[in-house]
């Protein structure tokens, strides 16, 4: 699943926090497909977001605040409080929730409540300069 041929749609950051923007990536995913923890971490959230799917694994070691990867549509296979290592099977790609007009992943990254590219991870994202004096909090 995914890979550079699989990208479906790019991360596309808001201009500020309540505009609309892409809040991750879409990656090419069959239903039911098994979806795996990108880092390891602990698995901090499974249950449903505005009537999807949802995990979310907190990455500890990755600074402050943490990094945290969400996958949706995504049934969790795993208990929250579990820790996974990078490549574990935490769920499987949920059918009929609408996400995209065929099977997708979305996958997202954040600290704190900022939205990143988590192409980022793997050093295939989008550079994008700001101004100085910028706040990357």
């Amino acid at each position: 699943m995914g890979g550079r041929d699989g990208l479906r749609q790019r991360f596309d950051a808001p201009p500020v926090r309540w505009a609309p923007g892409h809040r991750g990536v879409d990656l090419a995913a069959s239903e039911g497909a098994t979806v795996r923890a990108a880092a390891p971490g602990v698995v901090t959230f499974s249950g449903m977001v505005a009537g999807r799917p949802v995990v979310t694994v907190t990455h500890p070691g990755s600074g402050s605040p943490p990094l945290r990867t969400t996958y949706l549509p995504v049934a969790g296979s795993v208990a929250v409080g579990t820790s996974v290592a990078a490549g574990r099977p935490i769920g499987t790609v949920a059918t009929g929730t609408g996400h995209c007009a065929t099977g997708c992943l979305h996958w997202g990254l954040l600290r704190g409540d900022r939205y990143l590219d988590p192409l980022a991870l793997f050093g295939v994202g989008r550079a994008r300069l700001l101004p100085l004096g910028h706040d990357l909090r």
